[in-house]
């Protein structure tokens, strides 16, 4: 039986003692390019009362005027501060702030649909899942920017990750920007402070031991991707560090493909290495992967925009995937570093 159903009205100023049923977090950080779309798309969710708690993360490009003006003039808008750069402290600080039964995060660089709180907090309330989540569907404005979006949003590029491509319904083993009920996601101390990246998967860890997470495709977020192939590739190498981390905490969630670009990255160094004495042998030795970066490179220019620019997209693929795993050796120097330290 569910725990609690949501309710149908329609959304209005929550009067004064009025209880919101549904908490929305949004940790913030320079994001004024984005944020009033953002705001837009939740504040304009009908269905379950909802407040809105967005954390600004030290921002300095006006994010921060612009937060406080538009809570000034809606109620349902709360805003805190967090000076410290850090995406779980903010999270959690919004976590200790809310007062609905139900969370959802949304990140402030992107869109929400109409209906997707009502959906999200109504699957929850089957009372089946720990936590929900749907797809994240890549978008961009640049020609770069939306071959970025493409590679991302392929399964030929992103693997076993469902979130990015899926249709069909599912456990899983993590969601990004879930909804979970506020209870639960205190009770498990929220988010861990000491991972800095990769927080929402070391948190979906700890969270799917309590109940099952839901993949719904029926929720669709549209998050922005990065403008440039550089961009791309210093966000996934920041992923990456952050791996080694949670795989320190979280030994079983590690899955082949998690494996796959650290892999990669030893390959294309020993082949480079190797090609200062035998150029040929080195070659040899990169032409398998360049073959297939080719031929997914091709899959995907077939599904992208007729705007985008298509020569970016091997780019963006080897991008995403080298970035990746650099930066997962680097958390590995970390892992040795910390623990050298303790000890």
């Amino acid at each position: 039986m569910p725990d609690q159903s949501p309710g149908q009205h329609e959304q209005s100023p929550l009067a004064d003692g009025q209880v919101p049923d549904v908490s929305v977090i949004v940790p913030a950080r320079n994001e004024i390019a984005s944020i009033d779309r953002c705001l837009d798309s939740i504040l304009s969710q009908t269905g379950p009362r909802l407040e809105v708690v967005v954390v600004d993360n030290g921002s300095t490009d006006g994010t921060t005027d612009r937060l406080h003006a538009r809570a000034a003039a809606d109620p349902r808008l709360v805003v805190l501060s967090n000076p410290r750069p850090s995406i779980p402290a903010s999270l959690n600080m919004a976590v200790a702030a809310a007062r609905g039964t139900w969370l959802v995060r949304v990140d402030a660089h992107s869109v929400i649909p109409p209906g997707y709180v009502e959906r999200a907090v109504s699957r929850l309330a089957e009372g089946r899942w720990s936590g929900v989540g749907g797809r994240k569907t890549a978008v961009a404005q640049t020609a770069a920017g939306q071959a970025v979006a493409s590679v991302l949003n392929s399964r030929l590029a992103v693997g076993g990750s469902m979130y990015h491509y899926g249709t069909v319904e599912g456990v899983v083993d993590h969601i990004p920007f879930g909804a979970y009920r506020t209870e639960t996601v205190r009770r498990l101390g929220g988010w861990d402070e000491d991972v800095l990246n990769n927080e929402d998967f070391e948190f979906d860890q700890r969270l799917r031991a309590t109940a099952p997470l839901l993949f719904d495709p029926e929720l669709e977020i549209l998050w922005n991707s990065r403008e440039t192939v550089g961009q791309l590739f210093r966000q996934y190498r920041r992923y990456g560090r952050g791996k080694p981390g949670v795989v320190a905490r979280h030994p079983r969630s590690t899955k082949l493909r998690h494996l796959g670009p650290p892999a990669l990255v030893l390959w294309l160094a020993a082949a480079v290495g190797v090609s200062a004495r035998r150029p040929v042998v080195g070659l040899l030795a990169v032409a398998p992967y360049a073959a297939v970066v080719g031929a997914a490179s091709t899959a995907i220019v077939r599904s992208a925009p007729a705007t985008a620019d298509r020569k970016a997209v091997p780019a963006a693929l080897v991008a995403m995937q080298v970035g990746w795993g650099i930066g997962f050796w680097q958390g590995v120097v970390d892992v040795l570093r910390a623990r050298r330290s303790r000890s």
